[in-house]
């Protein structure tokens, strides 16, 4: 029996709003797939098309294709005649699905299916507690290089080294750089690149991650950056560095509070610690208006939290917020902490600090 204060209108609002989650959820896991299998680099070359003629572009089966651009179209993500029975990836919808264009929400949504793929361990973990391992997310590490090369890699010139006055004359002169987490190496990669005068290094406690950057180095035929299987909680280096990163690194670590010791061990009195972080409050009630606040929060819940607490770490979780950010960062010896927010990205908050 409904509740005498039962609002008809307000419930009926809430479950059309379940629909469109449905429904979006759906578009997400086809975007995922459109993705993966290069369909929307295909399309985005090609004018009006028919499935048949969008399957070989791509080289898939073409039945496969035609009930994924069914996803599409009604999902207004691709539009279709049915005069023609052709199917177009409109180039405003292009410039953000693609390698080439404006950002490529597409590779983000990658995301979906491996979290989904590891939900029947998190819900054991929310019953007994633990967490789930690394080793659960195959293809965690690739997805998140891509969208580290989306969002840190590719802005690391115009963005991120102007934030520190002073860096880029520093770097070309040659200095002492590491980056801690740094995944599968390409800010430190690109960066021995543009600066053959400084000297790179990379820390990462993911073999496959490491061994993906060395190959990426050795290719490149880099002689001033090295990449080493290290845990970050315990670097060993004593003011052997004059700028330390750490891009989206901290919030996972089994010992967050203990990598930031080692950090500020391994800089020079006169370094700088550059820092990429999920951004948002350390209280909830302050990121209710925040776009991206219900993906933050699953994505911590379902990886960046439950990682943590599978090595009987502290699972601070990606919204673990500015406000704590500081004070561990204050806790961890460095005394200056300068909080940035760049507008090319929505996701994350740039702190810089120093001793």
């Amino acid at each position: 029996m409904l509740d005498s204060n039962f609002n008809q209108q307000k419930a009926e609002a809430f479950s059309e709003g379940l629909i469109d989650t449905l429904n979006k959820a759906a578009i997400a896991l086809g975007l995922s797939i459109g993705n993966r299998v290069g369909l929307f680099e295909a399309m985005a070359g090609l004018a009006a098309s028919t499935s048949q003629q969008i399957a070989d572009a791509a080289g898939l089966n073409e039945r496969y294709v035609r009930e994924w651009l069914g996803t599409m179209v009604t999902g207004k993500i691709v539009t279709y005649s049915p005069e023609t029975k052709a199917y177009q990836l409109p180039a405003e919808h292009a410039a953000f699905l693609t390698s080439g264009g404006v950002y490529n929400f597409a590779a983000s949504m990658e995301f979906v299916p491996i979290l989904a793929g590891v939900e029947d361990k998190l819900i054991d973990s929310f019953r007994n507690g633990g967490g789930v391992p690394y080793s659960e997310y195959p293809r965690f590490h690739k997805a998140m290089a891509a969208e580290s090369a989306q969002t840190v890699v590719a802005a690391l010139e115009p963005h991120i080294i102007p934030l520190v006055p002073g860096l880029k004359e520093k770097l070309e002169a040659g200095i002492d750089v590491l980056d801690v987490g740094c995944g599968s190496g390409r800010a430190m990669t690109v960066l021995a690149e543009k600066y053959p005068n400084s000297r790179f290094a990379g820390y990462d406690f993911s073999e496959e991650g490491i061994a993906r950057a060395n190959a990426d180095a050795k290719a490149k035929g880099l002689t001033n950056v090295r990449f080493e299987v290290r845990d970050a909680a315990n670097i060993g280096e004593t003011e052997a560095y004059d700028l330390i990163t750490s891009f989206d690194a901290i919030h996972d670590q089994a010992d967050p509070a203990g990598m930031l010791r080692s950090i500020n061990q391994a800089l020079r009195p006169d370094g700088v610690y550059l820092v990429q972080d999920i951004t948002g409050s350390s209280h909830l009630e302050k990121n209710l208006d925040l776009p991206v606040a219900p993906w933050l929060y699953t994505i911590s819940c379902m990886h960046c939290m439950t990682v943590s607490l599978a090595q009987g770490g502290d699972g601070l979780g990606a919204m673990w917020g500015e406000e704590l950010a500081e004070k561990m960062m204050r806790e961890a010896g460095f005394t200056n902490v300068q909080i940035n927010h760049l507008e090319h990205d929505a996701m994350n908050t740039y702190y810089v600090v120093t001793k």
